[in-house]
């Protein structure tokens, strides 16, 4: 069973290195398709790196 709170905290820890990730790519005048990229992969990759490694699972 998976944890409400711990999957919000993850996905908030990764909505925060987006978010980061696009201040960076814009401080650096980044091409527009890298705004798309970058952080749709920091999202799908860290969320299913922290589903793989059993970070969402309820401790219990």
């Amino acid at each position: 069973m998976v944890s409400k709170i711990s999957v919000l905290v993850g996905m908030l820890v990764l909505l925060a290195l987006a978010i980061a990730s696009i201040a960076l790519l814009a401080s650096v005048k980044a091409a527009p398709l890298w705004f798309t990229i970058v952080p749709l992969g920091i999202l799908f990759i860290g969320a299913s790196v922290g589903r793989s490694a059993g970070w969402f699972d309820k401790k219990g």
